[in-house]
């Protein structure tokens, strides 16, 4: 049942992936405009969101599966959670795609759901029965929550990235451009993990380390990437592996943070690649696929999913987080790195609902907004999962 599962999903990326075809034809397609510049006769936008629905379903079919196969919801490790997020953020295009019908959202939502499966691809895929404090049926009803908040509100996150590529003077090299870039620097770098963790699977790289965890215990932690960055009071136990450049502190996860700067570096080099092949911003370079598309329009989406995924965010994690840390740790609150930062999501996307609706705050004040947010998300999951050492660690 487990290999089924795997199977749907492979399925659901390639549906994804043709779907992401399919709206980039429709967007970037010239035979399909008048002389004024306007589409006609276009249904690859159509074609993309039947091919879009058609992955979700085999998503389903994953999900469905893969719970029969554990026993349990599919969402108690980084690869089931991330994997049902990117599931989540599909969901929440479909949905507001049938309200306005934009094809540029799915050209750039579609491959950040990708992005996000394939991400998911480089942890272990083994179906694992659940350790003792995930044993509760408040998994499935904070976690799931959590994640289908999580991804309607990364759709404000690609609304907002598409007004700020299509408003942006790309020919003047200010601030905005730059951050932008990073933007764009940090969805590659992405990219680079995955390449470099499956080039470094192919060739089988392990190397054990002893250290001394963050409760002062000896305990052992295996690599997959060459260690930049060791553990702390770490010794090697892999003859004639890298030796690392730096040790970590005991509160930091140093296999994890070394992965990060593994896909920094990556990242960097494939930004500069880019640069150079392209002779300019990677965003200066998308703008002109986006001279049809109406800003108000997608300013519109972006408040509007976060509009829906914000109560649902605070449902499931926060109100349904706190409910369940009471019956497992006897406490509410306890200050955990993942609490802290699921509040800070919190506030911030409250901040942004009310610059919004009380001071006004549209356009790219908006915008950026909404793509700080998606950023504090992704450190949330990344960072805050994998490094710093928690009592959701095992997440």
């Amino acid at each position: 049942m487990a290999e089924i599962s795997g199977n749907f999903l492979l399925i659901t990326f390639f549906m994804y992936l043709i779907a992401t075809v399919c709206f980039v034809v429709s967007v970037t397609g010239k035979k399909w405009r008048d002389k004024q510049g306007e589409m006609t006769g276009n249904r690859w936008g159509t074609f993309g969101f039947i091919t879009t629905i058609i992955g979700f379903v085999f998503a389903i079919a994953y999900f469905v599966t893969r719970w029969i196969a554990a026993g349990h919801a599919p969402v108690s490790n980084m690869f089931e959670y991330t994997t049902f997020l990117g599931i989540a953020l599909s969901f929440a295009f479909i949905i507001l795609y049938v309200i306005y019908k934009t094809n540029v959202l799915g050209m750039f939502t579609m491959p950040i759901v990708m992005l996000i499966i394939a991400y998911a691809s480089v942890f272990p895929t083994e179906v694992e029965p659940l350790i003792p404090a995930l044993q509760s049926n408040w998994l499935k009803i904070h976690v799931t929550t959590t994640a289908i908040g999580q991804g309607i509100l990364s759709i404000g996150f690609a609304a907002g990235l598409i007004y700020l590529i299509r408003t942006l003077d790309f020919s003047k090299r200010d601030k905005k451009v730059f951050w932008l870039e990073f933007i764009m620097y940090s969805l590659i770098s992405i990219i680079g993990f995955i390449l470099v963790r499956y080039i470094f699977a192919m060739f089988q790289y392990e190397a054990e380390f002893q250290y001394v965890n963050e409760n002062g215990n000896e305990a052992e932690m295996t690599y997959n990437l060459p260690p930049l960055l060791g553990p702390n009071e770490g010794e090697m136990l892999t003859t004639g592996a890298m030796e690392p450049l730096i040790s970590m502190p005991a509160w930091l996860r140093s296999d994890d943070a070394n992965a990060v700067v593994w896909s920094l570096v990556a990242g960097a080099l494939l930004y500069l690649l880019l640069r150079l092949i392209l002779r300019r911003p990677v965003g200066g370079t998308l703008q002109p696929l986006l001279k049809g598309i109406n800003p108000d329009t997608v300013d519109e989406v972006s408040y509007r999913a976060i509009a829906i995924g914000f109560p649902v965010f605070a449902l499931g994690g926060l109100i349904f987080a706190m409910i369940w840390a009471q019956i497992a740790w006897t406490r509410f609150w306890g200050w955990d790195p993942k609490e802290v930062w699921a509040l800070i999501t919190f506030l911030f996307y409250a901040a942004y609902l009310h610059l919004r609706l009380s001071k006004g705050w549209h356009g790219e004040r908006s915008a950026w907004l909404c793509v700080i947010g998606f950023v504090i998300i992704m450190f949330n999951l990344i960072f805050v999962n994998l490094v710093i050492a928690g009592l959701h660690s095992y997440a």
